[in-house]
């Protein structure tokens, strides 16, 4: 948002600040940015506090350069703990469960025509052609303060995990990206296809995928991230 660079920073600093976040908290129990939803577990609120955190360092960097202006981000998040997924987001990027067969949607787009979608004003099928599907309603970045979503998830073996940005899901639809990554076992090879399959439809936006597969023996991951360069 705010232009590509801009964007790019702006993601860069949510990814940066997050993670120092969280190192912070588990090593020293760093206290919480903003209010502690007893709703959800003590994951996901550590989550919502360094995207709440992330927000503040965006916000106060888009004031102090002209280039930075209105500069802001999308931001998805999860941790995997005790066989619990915690999960917050902030926009339009989106998490998926893959399981049994089906794929679902866990976040809800802070969009426009996701808005229109969920008050019955628009059809599925009218959102995927709205020239305003690109307008975000919440982002990182827009102001002092941000409201974060969170939920958590109780996991099974055999679920798959995708995390991605909205440049794989403008291109890809739900049951193309099942198809892919229901018939893949190698993480990986699948977040490989998933980018090809969005760049072989256009590719018009940057595209970043994280597959997470669940195992009795563990986790396994796939990370693939590719940037527009300006188409």
């Amino acid at each position: 948002m705010g232009g590509q660079l801009a964007g790019e920073i702006a993601s860069a600093m949510a990814v940066d600040v997050l993670r120092d976040h969280l190192e912070r908290g588990a090593a020293a129990g760093e206290a919480l940015v903003g209010n502690v939803d007893q709703r959800h577990s003590p994951t996901a609120n550590r989550l919502a506090s360094g995207i709440r955190r992330a927000n503040q360092v965006i916000h106060a960097a888009g004031k102090s350069k002209a280039a930075w202006r209105n500069m802001g981000s999308t931001l998805v998040a999860a941790q995997l703990h005790d066989q619990r997924l915690a999960i917050a987001h902030v926009g339009d990027s989106r998490i998926y469960l893959i399981r049994g067969g089906s794929i679902i949607q866990l976040t809800d787009d802070h969009s426009l025509v996701a808005e229109q979608q969920r008050q019955g004003l628009i059809s599925q099928a009218e959102a995927e052609r709205s020239p305003l599907k690109n307008i975000i309603t919440r982002a990182l970045g827009e102001g002092p303060q941000i409201e974060v979503d969170l939920s958590d998830l109780d996991l099974i073996d055999g679920d798959r995990i995708l995390l991605c940005s909205d440049g794989l899901t403008n291109m890809v639809d739900d049951r193309a990206i099942l198809a892919v990554v229901g018939a893949e076992d190698d993480p990986q090879r699948a977040c490989d296809t998933l980018i090809a399959t969005a760049n072989a439809g256009g590719g018009r936006d940057n595209i970043t995928v994280v597959l997470v597969y669940v195992a009795a023996a563990g986790f396994f991951t796939g990370l693939r991230q590719i940037f527009s360069q300006g188409r």
